[in-house]
C-alpha cells in the first residue's frame, strides 16, 4: 500500500494538472486569473513558516475541482508551497482513505508535512456551498421521474456558472480553507 508521501513523489504540479485539463479548462482559469490571495490576515505567513505541501486528489470534470483548485493554487504560490495533483480514478485507493459520506467526493486537499505524514485535510467543498448544493438539489424532480437528468444536467450547468461568476463562493472557499488548514497546523 503506497504512502501519501509516495502518492505525492509521483504526482504532478498544480500548474501541469491545469495546463493538461480537458474538461473546464477555461472555466478554471477564469477563476484562477480573477482570484487574490487576501493580504490582510496572517494566512500566507503561517503557511511560509510551516510549509505543508498540499496532495490534490481530483478529476478535472468535476464542478467543485474547477472552483477549488485555482484558488487553493493561488495560496499555494503565494506561501511558496508544493502543490500536487493525482486522479481520483486512476487509483481509487488513496481516495478510498478520505471518503466524503461514504462517497468518493472531490477534490480532496492533504496537508502533509517534512515526514510525508497527513496533518489535516480539506474539501470537497465550503460548508456555505454544500448548503447551496443541498437546497438546490432538493429542487429535482425523483430519479425514477423521465425529466429528471435533464433537469440535474441543468442545474449542474447553474451550478457551474455561479461557481465561476459569483466572487462571494471564491471567498467561502478560501476562508474555510484557512480555517481548517490553520487548525491543522496549529495542533
Amino acid at each position: 500500500m503506497k504512502t501519501e508521501q509516495q502518492y505525492f513523489n509521483e504526482a504532478i504540479s498544480i500548474q501541469q494538472y491545469m495546463e493538461n485539463m480537458t474538461t473546464l479548462k477555461e472555466e478554471s482559469f477564469r477563476i484562477y486569473d480573477g482570484f487574490e490571495v487576501p493580504t490582510n490576515d496572517d494566512f500566507i505567513e503561517l503557511l511560509k513558516e510551516k510549509q505543508p505541501k498540499i496532495l490534490t486528489i481530483t478529476e478535472d470534470w468535476c464542478g467543485d475541482a474547477m472552483l477549488n483548485n485555482p484558488i487553493i493554487r493561488r495560496i499555494a504560490e503565494a506561501a511558496g508551497l508544493d502543490m500536487r495533483t493525482v486522479f481520483r480514478d486512476a487509483d481509487t485507493e488513496l481516495i478510498d482513505r478520505y471518503l466524503t459520506n461514504g462517497g468518493r467526493a472531490i477534490p480532496v486537499y492533504l496537508l502533509l508535512d517534512d515526514a510525508g505524514e497527513v496533518i489535516g485535510k480539506w474539501g470537497p467543498r465550503a460548508p456555505e456551498l454544500q448548503e447551496f448544493v443541498v437546497t438546490k438539489r432538493a429542487s429535482l424532480p425523483d430519479k425514477e421521474d423521465p425529466t429528471f437528468e435533464e433537469a440535474q444536467k441543468a442545474l449542474y450547468a447553474e451550478i457551474r456558472e455561479e461557481n465561476i461568476s459569483n466572487q462571494t463562493y471564491w471567498t467561502f472557499v478560501y476562508e474555510d480553507f484557512k480555517k481548517q488548514v490553520t487548525e491543522a497546523l496549529q495542533k
